[in-house]
């Protein structure tokens, strides 16, 4: 897994993200940030589909259980939005799951409602099947 060019693959879609927040600022609620990074997604012509609906499969067989992403990027870039007074470790069990369910090797979790928008960025590695900080380290995922 070469975590620089996931970063590379992932840097437009921060910068959008910046964008949004720069321009509305901190404090309005999670579905107003979303409706603008799907505007500055498309102005940027970055390919995304928004509240994408999936199901999990178990030995290969699709489940009735449906998840919903916030945005999948590019095909392979999650991301998952908030606007809360703190990211939680629940938050980011969302996004872990929703990676290693889908397989996708990219995934960010953003709040907005700070000052300055909170943007984590996480790796899932295939082959280990764990997810990865910017740094390479391993995030012990809840079983």
């Amino acid at each position: 897994m070469n975590i620089s060019k996931l970063k590379e693959h992932i840097f437009d879609v921060v910068g959008a993200i910046h964008e949004v927040h720069h321009e509305l600022g901190p404090g309005l609620n999670e579905y107003c940030y979303q409706e603008g990074l799907e505007i500055e997604l498309t102005e940027r012509g970055i390919p995304f589909y928004r509240e994408l609906s999936f199901h999990p499969k178990y030995h290969g067989k699709e489940m009735n259980a449906t998840y919903k992403l916030d945005f999948l990027c590019k095909g392979d870039i999650i991301v998952e939005c908030k606007s809360v007074m703190e990211l939680t470790s629940a938050h980011r069990a969302q996004l872990y799951n929703y990676m290693y369910l889908t397989k996708a090797p990219c995934g960010i979790l953003v709040n907005f409602l700070p000052s300055f928008a909170i943007i984590e960025r996480y790796f899932y590695d295939d082959t280990s099947h764990n997810i990865l900080t910017v740094n390479g380290t391993t995030i012990q995922r809840q079983k």
